[in-house]
């Protein structure tokens, strides 16, 4: 699709609770790849369009000052769950932006990929198996992520080299694979299965311009894959969450018991909330040593991409 033509990178920055914010966005897009951020990190719901507005003004600054080397789009995720009652009135924002993708989460809806291709925008619609991406499709999303086991924050549990080559078996469109990528060489071994691009989280988590406490940062650099949790507990949902920031709840990450997926929220009935005082994280961190920023983060994607590539090609 067009709207990918201006990367530098097959990444897509996946859009991170809590934590993305516009200088994150702006910085992704600015070093080449997909930057994006959930709408509902946008509170009071005003201040999305404020938000929008300095997305749109930031990337045309930069576009002005570096014809070469033009940015990337951005994306807004919106959770389309029964739970957000905002969402009509942030698709009305983002329409009035024409925001160029829309990663749509925790539900398929016709009406709101109809709303997107209104202005000419596109849908990328977060999966955790074929079913729901069978349905994805169906009801008029134009692209699919493919949220393997190892992902950040809600994911699923199928390998990634299951999931993407079921999918690939019937669709041909934009796919992008999440689960555990943290470095340049994941990002290849994505393409190699069949996806376009790889989607990445959690390695954003542990930069400058992430809006995360210092204290979550360095618990991304000095934690690795033994130290992710899968629970339903904190949502309703299972995800995926840093072991360390459980323990200091007060809980034991390795007794937490199963939550009813119809309680669903974005709080929880412990007292602690997901994601401020929980963690998430995905499995791939162990390839997060320091706090960079983003474009450090992005060039050392990019050079381990190209090292990657030779490597095969000489092999």
């Amino acid at each position: 699709m067009k709207v990918f033509d201006r990367l530098a990178l097959p990444v897509i920055g996946s859009p991170l609770f809590i934590i993305s914010n516009p200088k994150l966005v702006i910085a992704q897009c600015t070093s080449g790849i997909v930057g994006s951020m959930p709408a509902l990190n946008a509170r009071p719901a005003s201040q999305l369009d404020e938000w929008l507005a300095e997305i749109t003004e930031g990337l045309a600054q930069w576009d002005r000052l570096h014809p070469e080397t033009p940015s990337a789009p951005y994306a807004i995720n919106q959770i389309v769950h029964k739970t957000n009652d905002r969402l009509m009135q942030d698709l009305e924002v983002c329409a009035k932006y024409k925001v160029p993708i829309i990663i749509s989460s925790l539900g398929a809806r016709p009406e709101l990929n109809e709303a997107v291709h209104s202005w000419g925008g596109v849908v990328m619609h977060d999966i955790i198996n074929n079913t729901f991406a069978h349905k994805a499709i169906e009801k008029g999303a134009d692209g699919l992520i493919a949220v393997a086991a190892g992902a950040g924050g809600h994911a699923g549990t199928k390998s990634p080299f299951a999931l993407i080559q079921e999918i690939r078996e019937w669709f041909d469109g934009p796919l992008a694979l999440s689960g555990a990528i943290a470095n340049g060489g994941a990002v290849l071994a994505a393409q190699a299965m069949g996806a376009d691009f790889a989607y990445i989280g959690s390695a954003f988590i542990a930069t400058d311009e992430a809006r995360a406490s210092a204290e979550y940062k360095q618990c991304v650099v000095d934690s690795n894959s033994d130290d992710i949790v899968y629970s339903s507990l904190f949502t309703g949902v299972h995800g995926n969450y840093l072991k360390p920031s459980i323990r200091q709840a007060g809980l034991d990450p390795d007794q937490l018991p199963d939550r009813d997926p119809s309680a669903m929220n974005f709080g929880d009935g412990i007292g602690k909330k997901a994601w401020k005082e929980i963690w998430g994280c995905g499995q791939g961190i162990g390839a997060v040593h320091a706090v960079v920023s983003t474009h450090e983060l992005v060039g050392r994607l990019k050079r381990e991409y190209a090292e990657a590539r030779a490597r095969l090609a000489s092999a």
